[in-house]
């Protein structure tokens, strides 16, 4: 049967209350709305109203009009909207002016607070009128007595303030008028053609929910039901009808301690059979606003293809770096560049080699950002970052109960979060001989099997393995295994060390030093673009390129990050109407990064030292660079470097 048009639905029923002379403009004007509404006039008020609008049960009103305190009292009371009459200015201006007439000493009273408006104009016409308030019915007997006492001639009020004053030998104005009753009734239909129209949308969403073949419940922010189909209500072994606005946990306590804690999916078991339970909002507002949970039959989920995962990229996982973003223009840059482009193009798995800081990472994401698996997942992982234990369970996975400890539902690995994308093994020397066997059968095989389980899960994934170890010496001291190492070494690249790439020094250094100038607020009008950047830095283009760099890229970017907080302390001294440009000197450079700026023999000499005596000599250099960069207050440097003036005293003689 199909749901008939709004036009035709049945007139809106809205009751109209009072018990004062309110009532008798109700009755002026009703007829007016005769064809638009079902209109009852009702003689009640208060608490008297309250029981009779809950006794009419199925033909209560759809929308209640009353005015002043009555008004108020039901809007608390009552489930159905209350709409409130409100006096006009006009309708306050034109009692006023009547009030005035019969009587020298006039007061307005209101329900609530009389309103800003009302006194300024009151102010603003230099009328002698005394303003009072009430919150109830009682209240408002007291507050016309205490008026009538004071002395005052007429009311101007609502009816029921009115009537007291009557009955009380004052004068009394009605405040309200014929205008302002019909905007009340514009109002009460507007609200109740409005309500209307959300129980018919609430009436097709639960038409939908029923034919959905998931249980769905929505929930409001407190975790009552709004809504439930029945196939969830069969699930749980309730009655969907009288589930509404009560808790879900107090229908079905089984499902405490089962449910997402956030927005996500979770396991839990409902009358011995499983669910995939999918937590969502229930609006845009997020959880303030409900919360929406879909239970899935698990053996449902089991039948479909293990391979259809979602093509949707993960933030977390997902490929930052692009080719064009490495910078180098050098012969052996130009060789890593044309490699990366022909392996993209492939599906093998490629070996990078590297020292620490080469931009291995880097290389494979932009390898994996040409590839045909660019809208998939790439899933790093650092094989030397995680004890043994933890490895295994982050790469393959885990069922329930696998292990102490093992979340509830179990987890996938990030072998198969990376599934149709790359996965990075980063540091894959360090990986431990008992998880090696593990990884060649997943190369192998392309398949994965989760800790606490016998069943193997197929994988399509593209591995790419970095490390700045020589692999073959690891075979050899039987740290690493040869047949792992071949399945690995199909393609392999290797990264060029930064000494090997002098030429490629300085524009490197000018990006870095622009990438930092972003983030600092100081800098970022200082320099504008890349020719500015390398002003800055011309004079450091001979020791930059004489530096040996050990720790590469990442050692470079550590310098370049001290060079731009020294620039921001020199751009706030310059003066912006000169406009000229403050340089790095090798004076700077020698305290910003004393072992860059060292002659070479002299570093050689410090190769020549013992450990120890190395130790003194960076720490040593550590502080001269510290008492630099606080001209010289060396209180502050052993607040800085948490320690002692008799440590700094020692350090600084102890490396002579």
């Amino acid at each position: 049967m199909s749901t008939p048009p709004f036009d035709a639905a049945p007139r809106p029923r809205i009751w109209a209350l009072s018990i004062s002379r309110l009532r008798d403009l109700f009755l002026d004007i009703a007829g007016e709305y005769g064809e638009r509404a079902d209109l009852r006039i009702v003689a009640r008020g208060f608490e008297d109203a309250v029981r009779e609008i809950e006794a009419a049960g199925a033909g209560r009103p759809d929308v209640v009009i009353a005015g002043g305190s009555n008004g108020a009292y039901l809007k608390t009371r009552v489930a159905v909207p209350v709409v409130m009459i409100t006096p006009t200015g006009f309708d306050v201006m034109h009692a006023l002016a009547r009030a005035r007439r019969d009587g020298a000493k006039v007061a307005l009273v209101m329900h609530g607070d009389t309103p800003d408006e009302v006194r300024r104009f009151v102010a603003a016409f230099g009328l002698d009128v005394t303003f009072a308030s009430h919150q109830s019915a009682q209240d408002a007997e007291s507050v016309v007595l205490d008026l009538r006492d004071r002395g005052i001639d007429v009311v101007v009020g609502p009816g029921l303030v009115t009537d007291l004053a009557a009955n009380a030998g004052m004068g009394a104005v009605f405040l309200y008028s014929r205008a302002s009753v019909r905007a009340g009734f514009e109002t009460a239909l507007e609200v109740a053609q409005a309500t209307r129209r959300e129980t018919l949308r609430r009436q097709r969403l639960d038409n939908l929910l029923q034919h959905l073949r998931d249980g769905v419940v929505a929930l409001d922010a407190e975790g009552r039901v709004e809504a439930m189909n029945q196939r969830l209500a069969a699930v749980l072994g309730i009655d969907a009808a009288n589930a509404a606005g009560r808790a879900l946990l107090e229908l079905a306590p089984d499902l405490a301690g089962s449910l997402p804690d956030s927005d996500g999916d979770a396991f839990c078991t409902v009358r011995g059979a499983s669910y995939v339970v999918h937590r969502g909002p229930l609006a845009s507002g997020g959880a303030a606003a409900g919360t929406v949970l879909t239970f899935q039959e698990s053996r449902a989920v089991e039948r479909l293809d293990r391979t259809l995962r979602s093509r949707q990229r993960v933030q977390q996982f997902s490929a930052r770096y692009r080719l064009e973003e490495m910078v180098g223009a050098s012969e052996p840059m130009q060789r890593v560049r044309a490699l990366v482009q022909r392996y993209a193009r492939s599906d093998a798995t490629v070996l990078i080699l590297g020292e620490s800081g080469t931009g291995k990472e880097m290389v494979a994401q932009s390898m994996h950002q040409l590839s045909a698996r660019r809208d998939f997942a790439f899933v790093a992982i650092n094989c030397g970052a995680f004890p043994e234990a933890l490895l295994e369970s982050e790469l393959f996975g885990y069922e329930e109960g696998a292990f102490t400890g093992a979340r509830k539902g179990g987890k996938a690995g990030l072998i198969e979060v990376a599934h149709r994308g790359t996965l990075f093994l980063d540091e894959i020397g360090e990986m431990p001989l008992s998880l090696q066997s593990r990884l060649l059968r997943v190369l192998q095989e392309r398949e994965v099997v989760r800790l606490g389980s016998t069943e193997p899960t197929r994988v399509d994934i593209r591995v790419i393995a970095a490390t700045h170890r020589a692999l073959t010496e690891g075979i050899e001291a039987g740290r690493f295994r040869a047949d792992l190492y071949y399945r690995l070494n199909i393609l392999s690249i290797a990264l060029p060390p930064l000494r090997e790439r002098p030429t490629d020094l300085l524009p490197l250094a000018v990006e870095l030093l622009l990438q930092a100038a972003a983030r600092e607020p100081r800098l970022a009008a200082r320099l504008p673009d890349a020719a500015a950047a390398e002003r800055v830095l011309a004079a450091l283009a001979e020791p930059l390129q004489r530096y040996a760099w050990p720790g590469n890229v990442r050692e470079l970017q550590n310098v370049i990050e001290r060079i731009a907080v020294e620039l921001a302390e020199m751009e706030t001294d310059a003066d912006p109407e000169t406009g000229s440009e403050a340089l790095i000197t090798r004076d700077m450079l020698r305290s910003i990064a004393p072992e860059i700026a060292e002659p070479p023999h002299s570093r050689a000499k410090k190769a020549a030292l013992t450990l120890r005596e190395r130790s003194r000599h960076v720490e040593a250099d550590e502080i001269r660079a510290a008492l630099a960069a606080h001209d010289g207050d060396r209180d502050a440097v052993c607040d800085a470097l948490g320690i002692s003036k008799t440590t700094l005293w020692r350090k600084l003689n102890a490396a002579r």
